[in-house]
């Protein structure tokens, strides 16, 4: 059954296997919404329909489809379609391709490769799997600083057909060594008799090919660019990278983190592409270090288990307590992981966050602590409960309150800080995680203020 995002009048047309029509009709189409037509065709019509497109314009959205969809239509493309793909695709989303494919699978592709991409190719599958290398193109346009603004126009016209992008255009000496970038709007506004380096100031900003993909993020989102280029460990330049890549990149980091967050082993696939062992195999890990974790919970109200005998009334508290200490904690991990993602923070601050939320904590424990106290208050008043130590089982849960509070802040914001100074994604401090420390400590602050407050009265 074809995707409920088809347009009518294509959807018959598909199912009448009109392709004279259809080839018209995909004329006009971009290789965006091609993309996602085929994506919603069943697989039967998936290579049918995609080599009704012209070979720039099949080339083009093949580049957008999700990797299954372009596994499916290699297997089912001739050995000459496979070809013209593989040969036509930017080097950069080949290189993502090819690194999700079995190797047996990436040798024959890379067979089909003519000398000059499988070179290419190889340079780029060499590079480290998380690397810049490995996201980059090495289609770009690089001038020579004594041209003149005319001659790199006319160069332009010749070789940019095939550039990644034509925003940026890269200086480079006689051995290939980047000393300059130049955005085509500085070209496009000078006189085109003037030479190159009469309107360079040499001032460029440029990834390693060796540098994390989370370097590439940083420095986009810094500089506020749309490419960056790429050079190796003498300067040369040998790629550049898109923004369009980047955003992949940030999506992937950012999904990573929200799922690890929800106390989730980050998925390697998308949701419903990740086989049911698999998403039960990464949830029951962290589900089951959390059991464990609940557990010392039980043992702690084991500990008090004779004054919750003496004082049932306390037990009623114990959801209340915990669960304020875990939320706090839970909105502190959130804000400094955020916080550390963005640049905002780093370790050298741990200080000044642990102030700011030692104050927070007070703040915010003060605020429910009063509360608290005002339910205990109400209910006495109405109900005529907690015969006459009202006053004082007010204060334990309003005092317990303050420290729980405080206590679930305090983990929130450092828990976060310690898993980075140790190397580990601070993602891993999940909000259930937190709330798993704090309910623990939260018992024993709670029976421990009771005891103080209550000793010879309930306990």
């Amino acid at each position: 059954m074809i995707g409920r995002s088809i347009q009518p009048e294509i959807r018959e047309l598909i199912e009448t296997r009109n392709f004279n029509a259809l080839r018209e009709v995909f004329n006009d189409w971009s290789a965006v919404d091609l993309a996602e037509l085929v994506s919603d065709l069943p697989e039967s019509d998936q290579a049918i329909i995609f080599r009704l497109l012209p070979r720039d314009l099949a080339a083009d959205t093949f580049e957008y489809l999700d990797i299954d969809d372009q596994e499916y239509l290699l297997k089912a493309m001739t050995k000459d379609e496979t070809r013209l793909i593989m040969n036509s695709m930017s080097p950069d989303d080949r290189t993502a391709l090819l690194e999700e494919l079995p190797a047996s699978v990436v040798k024959e592709l890379l067979s089909l490769l003519s000398i000059e991409e499988l070179k290419v190719a190889r340079t780029l599958l060499g590079y480290p799997e998380d690397s810049v290398g490995r996201l980059m193109t090495t289609d770009y346009l690089a001038v020579k600083e004594h041209w003149t603004i005319q001659e790199i126009l006319d160069f332009i016209r010749t070789n940019g057909r095939d550039s990644e992008t034509l925003n940026v255009i890269y200086v480079t000496d006689d051995h290939g060594k980047l000393i300059d970038e130049m955005r085509i709007r500085e070209l496009l506004l000078t006189s085109p008799s003037k030479a190159l380096n009469e309107i360079m100031d040499r001032k460029f900003v440029a990834l390693k090919a060796t540098d994390d993909q989370q370097v590439a993020v940083d420095t986009f989102k810094r500089e506020d660019r749309v490419a960056l280029p790429v050079v190796d460990s003498s300067q040369a330049l040998i790629g550049i990278v898109t923004v369009d890549d980047i955003f992949d990149v940030a999506e992937e980091e950012e999904t990573e983190d929200i799922q690890k967050f929800g106390g989730v082993e980050a998925l390697e696939e998308p949701y419903m592409d990740s086989t049911l062992p698999e998403v039960i195999k990464k949830r029951a890990v962290w589900l089951v270090v959390l059991f464990v974790g609940e557990m010392l919970t039980a043992t702690a109200m084991g500990f008090f288990e004779e004054e919750l005998a003496k004082a049932v009334i306390l037990a009623t508290f114990i959801p209340l307590i915990i669960s304020s200490g875990g939320n706090s904690g839970s909105q502190a991990a959130t804000l400094i992981i955020r916080a550390l993602a963005l640049g905002e923070i780093t370790l050298k601050d741990w200080w000044r966050v642990m102030s700011r939320e030692i104050l927070s904590g007070l703040a915010l424990g003060a605020i429910l602590g009063a509360i608290g106290f005002t339910r205990v208050v109400v209910w006495a008043s109405i109900v005529g409960t907690y015969n006459n130590q009202w006053f004082l089982i007010g204060l334990t849960v309003g005092f317990a309150l303050i420290g729980v509070v405080l206590l679930g802040t305090l983990a929130g914001s450092m828990l976060p800080l310690i898993l980075q100074r140790m190397g580990i994604d601070p993602a891993t401090s999940s909000a259930p995680f937190v709330a798993t420390i704090v309910d623990v400590a939260g018992i024993v602050i709670y029976f421990s203020v009771a005891a103080a407050l209550l000793k010879d009265l309930l306990l």
